[in-house]
């Protein structure tokens, strides 16, 4: 059985997700104190901005730096 999803903001029940424009929350209140919550800094991608940096005296030669293949060479000077 498929669970009911539940407004994330007050977890009301959202019974027909399909009729709700405010979906995925269950009311325009709802989506706006969630708006509110990100614009004040309440919520947060916790995420490193930058990698570490790759010690290349660790690499052996010939081997791929794991993600170098979407970077572009002209990033590496």
């Amino acid at each position: 059985m498929i669970k009911t999803p539940s407004c994330p903001v007050c977890s009301k029940p959202i019974d027909d997700p399909s009729s709700c424009k405010s979906f995925p929350f269950c009311s325009n209140r709802c989506r706006q104190v969630d708006f509110f919550r990100w614009w004040d800094g309440r919520y947060a991608v916790v995420e490193e901005l930058a990698p570490p940096p790759i010690d290349g005296a660790a690499l052996q030669p010939g081997q791929i730096i794991p993600g170098a293949e979407e970077l572009d060479p002209g990033d590496l000077d």
